[in-house]
């Protein structure tokens, strides 16, 4: 999309990205925190093939099917602080509710990003319907 600095497939790549890293960390693994954001994002081609946007949205159901999960964890579950990656952890997500609050927050940034590039590409709302004032 002219304009625009990410495709829709890079932005699908970017959410998956950052909910591998902090499922990871919840796991209680040492993921890499990148040394600029441009490396949470797709250096391939865009658009991508039909195959890799499969796997993208394969990949973003499953991590939304683990974050559900993890949401309907116990409190203690819930409160358990994680060990910090890089500075950054400290500001937002210091425990395991905190990530998941993160990740709505995150998600929803960029998931209104999709809507207003299918908006302006005349594709929204979605042929299902939607709401649209």
């Amino acid at each position: 999309m002219p304009g625009f600095p990410h495709s829709i497939s890079q932005l699908v790549f970017h959410m998956n990205y950052w909910m591998s890293y902090e499922l990871q960390r919840i796991r209680g693994e040492k993921p890499k925190y990148p040394e600029h954001n441009a490396e949470s994002f797709a250096r391939g081609p865009s658009p991508v093939s039909a195959e890799e946007w499969d796997r993208l949205r394969r990949d973003f159901a499953w991590f939304l099917g683990e974050y559900s999960k993890l949401a309907q964890s116990s409190p203690g579950e819930l409160d358990r602080q994680l060990q910090t990656v890089h500075e950054g952890d400290k500001k937002v997500s210091g425990t395991v509710e905190s990530v998941l609050w993160q990740m709505v927050a995150h998600n929803s940034y960029h998931v209104g990003q999709i809507a207003l590039i299918r908006r302006a590409l005349g594709v929204w709302p979605p042929r299902g319907g939607g709401d649209s004032w």
